[in-house]
This record gives C-alpha cells, structure tokens and sequence, in this order.
C-alpha cells in the first residue's frame, strides 16, 4: 500500500539524518509546519512538496506519489550480521550442501523456481542463462560497483582451512588473485512473480533474500523444502549473489528495478569484532539496527552491476558472482555454457513443448559473454532436437491426436495408470470428501535407430519437469525401440483427483525432486501405506509400458520367430539406420564487429539421401515475444566445408555429406535493434528454387 505524506517523510528525515527544523530552513517554513506535516496533522500543498523534494534530494514524482526514491551506488553498503552473544556459531549455510555442486543441478533448481512462480497461463515463463567472464578494466569496475573492499576482508578472514566452508573461499580468492578472471551468471526470469511482499513481512522477497528453508509454496509447485534458491549461493565461490526484480505487484508505489544482495559466509571475526557470517548488501535501514534494506536502483548502478533486464515483464534476475561447477568437471567458459544446456534440456524438455491449442509452460536459453563480446551466442532449447521421440509424444497428448495401436512410425500410445491416493492424518478445511484414485497418462512411442538411449520412462507432474528417467527392464523379445512418458496429478489434466494427486506427489519427491518415494513430509501428512501407494504406482507404470509392447512386434509371420532374430538369420543387406527427416543447424557460432554486424559460422547437420540438399539460411534476431524477426545477409554466404554456393546465392550441399560449415555476415541497415543488444538464431530451410 501507499504511504501516506505523513510516513513518507518521516522516512525520509531518517534516511537523510535530516532534522525537522533543518528541513523548515531549507523550505522556507517554520518547525512547527513541518513538525504537522509529520505528524499527520496536515500536508503541504504542492509547490511546498517541490520544495521538499528538493530539500531532500529526491525527485517530485517521488516525493507526490509518496514513494522511496531510488539510490545511487554512493548510497550503497555491505551490512554484516553480529554474531550471537551466546557464543554459538555457524560453519556456512547448511542448506547450500543439500544438492549435488554442479551446474546441470544449479540450471534445474533455478528453472524450477522460475516455473513455479510463472505468471497466468497464456504465455510460458522465459528463463534465461548468461554466463559473462570479466578481466581487466571490465572486472575492476564491476568489483568497485559491488564494493567489494568492503567485503574482501571478511572473505579471508572466514577463508578457514579446516572448515568446508573456509576451503571454497580460499580456492576461490586464489583463483582470483592467480587469472584476473570472474565468472558471473546471470539467471533471468521473465512473465514471473518477481520478488513482491514487504522488506522483513511475510513474502516472496523475504523468502528468497532474508529466509532460510521457507519456500512458502503450495499446490502444483515444484518445491517445498525452500532448498533450491540454496542452489545459487553454493554455485558461487564467494557464497554471493545478486538480484534485480520487477515485481508484478507493486511494493512502496514500485515496480522496477528491486534490487539486493546477499553473502553467506561462515562465522569469522575481523577488527575485533565476531560476525556470524551472512551480510546484505543495500541502503542502511535507520530504524532497524544492523539491518540494510532492498534499494530501487537506477539505470547506471543496475548496469555497473550486470544486471540488466531486457525485457519490462515482471520477474528476477539472479546474478551468481564467481560463478563455478563445484564438481570440477566443467571449468572454461564454453563448458559451463554447454553443461547448462544440457541441465535445461534434461530436465525440462517437456515443459517447453507446446501443442496447437496449449503453448509450452517455458521458454529457455543460453548465451556466453566475455568482456562485453559473444562468446556463444544465445541458444533458445529446442526440446524437438534434444529428446525428438518423447516431445512428439507429449505434443501428441496436448494435441488429442494419441491413438490405441501403433500403426506408423510417429503414432503415440496413450494409457491409463492408476495411482491409489491414502488419507491425509489431518483434513485439509474446507475440503469435500478427497478422490480415493488417480488416473495418471501413460505415453509410449516408437523412437529411432540412432537414439543412444531408448526404452526409458519419465516421470513427472504439473511443471512436467523430469523427476524420474529410468531404464525399463524385462521387455518383450523383439519389442519395437520406444521411449515413454508418464504424466500424472496436473500434468494429466484438471480435476478434483489430479489435484490431490498433485499433493501427494509432491510431498513424495525428496529435496532433489528426482524420484517419488518415502519422505518425512509424506510419513507426516499421509496414513500408513502412503509409500507402498508410491511403489506400487512406479511398479505399475513400468507394466503397463509391457503390456502395451506386447503384440506389437514388427510384422511378420510369427512361427519364424521374433523380428530381430529373423534380421540376424536373413542373407538380405541389413537394414539402413533410420535418421532425421531434414537437414538441421546442429551449432552457430558468432560475434558482433566493429561495424555492428554480426559474424557467424554455422555447422549443419544432413540426413542422407540420394539427391544432394540446396538451402538458402536464414538468419533472425530472436525478441521476446511475437515472431522472431529476420535480417538480410551482407553480400553472399561463404562456404567453408562440403558445400558451396549456386547462382542464386544459395548453398549446395555436398552429396553423401553428413555435416557441412558455411560462414556469414548480416546487412548492419536490416538491424531492428543494435546487434550488441541482440541475440541470433539461424535456420536452413529448403530453397524455392529446387522446392518449386
């Protein structure tokens, strides 16, 4: 809600240490004037407001819509919790050590909490990763933004070789010191909540920036153990991350530009003092001791800080500094980049799969940055190209377009798995009598040759992210090579059953949410036998997959035995792999010149066929919402391997070729935006020449 003037001001004095007669000399009034506009008594008439704005060093829009101005970096400090008098201390935050310490782990975390604070159901959730590695000039300004002066000291001093903790700190300021070289990642969010509530109340923003395992979620959401958000402060050497948030409520009359900071730290002591550890960082609250509140920033402190949204939608930013893959498996800039690809694309394949009347429920990307220039431009997840078999499934579901044998290569399978649902120890008020079984789809489709990891099963709910992706055993002999899907609570439809469904499934998923099985929270909600429910819905599923395969074997004449022993014994040539139908853009590599254009090389990926393939690529500026708009080539495309161009400016594609490179430079005049603000997509589709 808005202040009244009353509050507003009062604030203000407080803020500026201003007195109340030090503000009646600067307006021209006496103390008594002021001392009623305090009080509540009576408000100034305008131009008197003008006058106090200017007083207080505050816009007037600020100081007539009675709203807190935003702040300048100079206003900015780091505020470290004291540590208890009791002599009590803390090692590190025990929640950053409840996952695995990778990035595919971080990617799923974050998507998770992205989707599940997705705003109305008409368009999906964008999620956005872009890693950005600074050196030089570029990494002095951004540590002088962040103060980190004023930080680095505690860093060191909590850096204790006998602690976890204390080891992740060392490696990281070392690391520092040894490569002049910072790694951040910036985690966007947009058509998302944004971190809405008041500063210390109940709320998303208290939740995310000041609590510690408090998810305050419910219903059909991914979490409730209040552990992912942990996910971001353990990717970060420093155990430090930043935030901007446009927030789809207003909080204090605003909107835009909500930002934070928080560092988790061991207890450590420094200059005499004992610290507990974590520190904000902000504009120092005058009401509350040791406290420092969230800050509405302006354009050039948002900017300094790597922070900047692209896009008005409400939603956060996550600004993961000293970025890195505590496993140790990934390390330079283009393997974080592609472990975060493929965390995406594993776990979310099927929530950025939309059909013709039910769009996808995300959108995702990633894009790679170092020093201001593109070191892998921005990569939408196609979730066709990563799991082809499983999205045509899903897509098949949402379409109505499952049938009840296969009869084709694409036709998808759909049955019905029955999952019992026990009684909770204590009803839920205000609920009717709750559905005693759930009816979960089942979908099963034929995959191709090719696919290095056929005859699975995944498991998963309303966001449909993949909780569980397991091998089935004990198939048919001769089976068809299948991949399968099992939607169940509010991933199978709306009503009463898929919503208690939903319930129970969520209270079976542990902190990984990687399987359904006996939880804490399920032996605490559901009567005994709620775990054998779980086991025997698994059990059941994998079943049903078997008894869908059965009877449908290749065709043939069954005394001779199963298709694929017949295929060992017959003096025919083996058949040809199957592959895809269409030549595809398997990489684009790229950055923007000097003159604004951008450069890319493309590495395409062809089916074979007797004829060879000529395409004419197209290259697009990939924007937020509508139809990704296209731009023109700058002169010809230069071939670079098994291609080459024909008279009409296409590529001719070599035959029997099953990868080819062609460069190419985008006309600078057919820019809708400046390309250093863009992001770029290439396609190849057939050319009207060879089509017509």
């Amino acid at each position: 809600m808005t202040q009244d003037f009353a509050e507003w001001l009062g604030g203000m004095l407080r803020r500026r240490e201003m007195s109340q007669k030090e503000l009646a000399d600067a307006v021209g009034v006496t103390p008594a004037a002021v001392n009623g506009w305090s009080q509540g008594r009576t408000e100034p008439r305008y131009e008197k407001i003008a006058a106090i704005a200017e007083a207080l060093g505050v816009a007037v829009e600020d100081a007539v819509s009675r709203r807190p101005p935003e702040s300048t970096r100079t206003e900015l400090e780091w505020v470290f919790q004291k540590a208890p008098e009791d002599g009590s201390r803390m090692g590190g935050n025990v929640a950053a050590y409840a996952f695995t310490a990778n990035l595919e782990v971080l990617a799923r975390e974050a998507t998770q909490n992205s989707l599940d604070e997705r705003v109305g159901q008409s368009l999906p959730v964008t999620s956005r990763f872009v890693l950005h590695e600074l050196t030089g000039r570029h990494l002095k300004d951004f540590l002088s933004a962040l103060r980190w002066d004023s930080i680095e000291g505690h860093l060191r001093e909590a850096a204790d070789r006998r602690q976890k903790a204390g080891r992740v700190l060392i490696d990281g300021l070392n690391e520092l010191e040894r490569t002049g070289r910072l790694v951040l990642l910036r985690i966007d969010d947009y058509n998302a909540s944004g971190l809405t509530g008041p500063e210390y109340g109940d709320g998303r923003f208290a939740r995310v920036v000041r609590r510690t395992l408090d998810s305050g979620k419910m219903g059909a959401q991914g979490g409730s153990y209040g552990l992912g958000k942990a996910a971001l402060w353990a990717a970060s050497r420093f155990g430090l991350v930043l935030v901007n948030s446009t927030l789809s409520e207003p909080q204090d009359g605003r909107h835009e530009r909500r930002m934070a900071g928080r560092l988790e730290l061991p207890w450590h002591a420094l200059g005499g003092e004992e610290f507990a550890g974590p520190a904000w960082f902000g504009t120092t609250d005058r009401d509350r001791n040791n406290s420092a509140r969230s800050w509405w920033a302006d354009g050039a402190t948002t900017e300094s800080l790597y922070l900047e949204r692209v896009d008005p939608s409400p939603g956060t930013s996550f600004l993961v500094v000293g970025a890195y893959d505590g496993s140790g498996v990934t390390e330079d800039l283009e393997e974080m980049y592609d472990q975060l690809v493929a965390g995406v694309a594993h776990n979310f394949w099927a929530s950025m799969v939309g059909g013709e009347q039910a769009g996808p429920l995300l959108r995702a990307s990633v894009a790679a940055w170092r020093d201001g220039r593109v070191v892998r431009p921005e990569r939408t997840i196609d979730p066709h190209v990563y799991e082809p078999a499983r999205s045509r499934a899903v897509k098949a579901f949402l379409d109505g377009r499952t049938t009840s044998e296969l009869t084709a290569r694409d036709d998808v399978l759909e049955a019905a798995v029955l999952l019992k649902l026990p009684a909770r120890k204590e009803p839920q008020e205000g609920h009717t009598a709750r559905p005693e079984s759930h009816s979960a789809v089942l979908l099963v489709t034929p995959t191709s040759e090719d696919d290095v990891r056929p005859d699975r099963i995944s498991f998963m709910r309303a966001t449909r992210m993949v909780v569980r992706d397991k091998k089935v055993n004990d198939l048919p002999l001769g089976h068809r090579r299948f991949q399968a899907v099992l939607l169940a609570g509010q991933a199978a439809g709306s009503s009463p059953d898929a919503a208690a469904a939903e319930e129970f499934l969520r209270a079976a998923e542990p902190p990984d949410h990687n399987d359904w099985t006996g939880t804490e929270d399920l032996t605490a909600t559901y009567v005994r036998g709620a775990r054998q429910c779980i086991l025997n819905f698994k059990k059941a599923a994998e079943q049903t997959v078997r008894d869908l395969l059965k009877g449908q074997e290749e065709e043939g004449d069954t005394d001779e035995g199963p298709q694929i022993l017949r295929d060992l014994l017959t003096l025919d040539a083996p058949k040809k792999p199957r592959s895809q139908g269409f030549p595809a853009v398997h990489t684009v590599e790229g950055e923007v010149s000097e003159s604004g254009a951008w450069h890319v090389r493309v590495t395409v990926k062809l089916p074979e066929r007797d004829a060879a393939w000529v395409l004419s690529p197209v290259a697009r500026f990939v924007v937020r919402s509508g139809g990704n708009i296209p731009v023109k080539w700058a002169g010809v495309l230069v071939p670079e391997r098994n291609c080459e161009l024909t008279k009409s400016g296409n590529l001719l594609f070599r035959d029997g070729a099953t990868r080819a490179v062609f460069r190419g430079v985008t006309d600078v005049s057919s820019h809708p935006v400046t390309a250093g603000m863009s992001c770029i997509e290439v396609d190849v589709p057939r050319a009207k020449e060879i089509m017509e």
